[in-house]
């Protein structure tokens, strides 16, 4: 994989898209939700629980956001609104002979809305994945993932935000097969996401 291409890439977007000063309060309070791409790298945690395998991955997700609730806990610290995100995940496994994992998962966030100039958030959620990494430690290639992490999202003006995460992210098949070697991973990832 070629970081130098990786890196261009992100300046080139940040050149592109210069930031303009947006007021938090109008820039989401009235958004529906959101959609948009991102891509990053991951690696496994050897020795972190069962985890005995090391596998990188270049991530790519589509995300699919919709508020469900008004901004609550106006003028205090956890000034926000509740957002349902659905996923469509490629996890490319770059050492391991190019194999993937695709599925999709369902995600809670928080977004705090409380910032002039960006929002952070929260999130955690999961579902179900199809392995095909060539493990014979995970016994089955239909698995289950869980989450959770937190980003940020910087206003580049009031329909486009850049968006930089860190995910905790669990592979398992649930102990619906044996062997059953979870994936425990991080996962960094940029992103460009659009408002509706």
């Amino acid at each position: 994989m070629n970081y130098w291409k990786a890196f261009l890439l992100i300046m080139l977007l940040l050149a592109i898209f210069p930031a303009l000063p947006v007021s938090a309060e109008t820039q989401l309070s009235n958004t529906t939700g959101e959609y948009g791409i991102l891509t990053g790298y991951g690696i496994t945690h050897k020795y972190f629980g069962a985890t005995r395998t090391q596998v990188q991955t270049w991530d790519v997700i589509a995300r699919f956001g919709r508020f469900l609730s008004d901004e609550v806990g106006k003028e205090s610290w956890f000034q926000g609104r509740h957002e349902l995100l659905v996923e469509l995940p490629f996890h490319m496994a770059v050492d391991h002979n190019d194999r993937s994992m695709i599925g999709g998962y369902l995600l809670g966030s928080w977004k705090f809305t409380g910032l002039k100039d960006a929002a952070p958030y929260i999130f955690a959620g999961g579902g179900p994945l199809y392995v095909d990494l060539g493990l014979p430690t995970m016994g089955t290639k239909w698995c289950y993932s869980y989450q959770g992490g937190t980003g940020v999202q910087y206003y580049l003006d009031k329909k486009r935000a850049l968006n930089f995460e860190y995910r905790y992210h669990h592979v398992s098949n649930a102990g619906t097969a044996s062997p059953n070697e979870p994936l425990n991973s991080s996962k960094v990832l940029l992103g460009l996401l659009f408002y509706y």
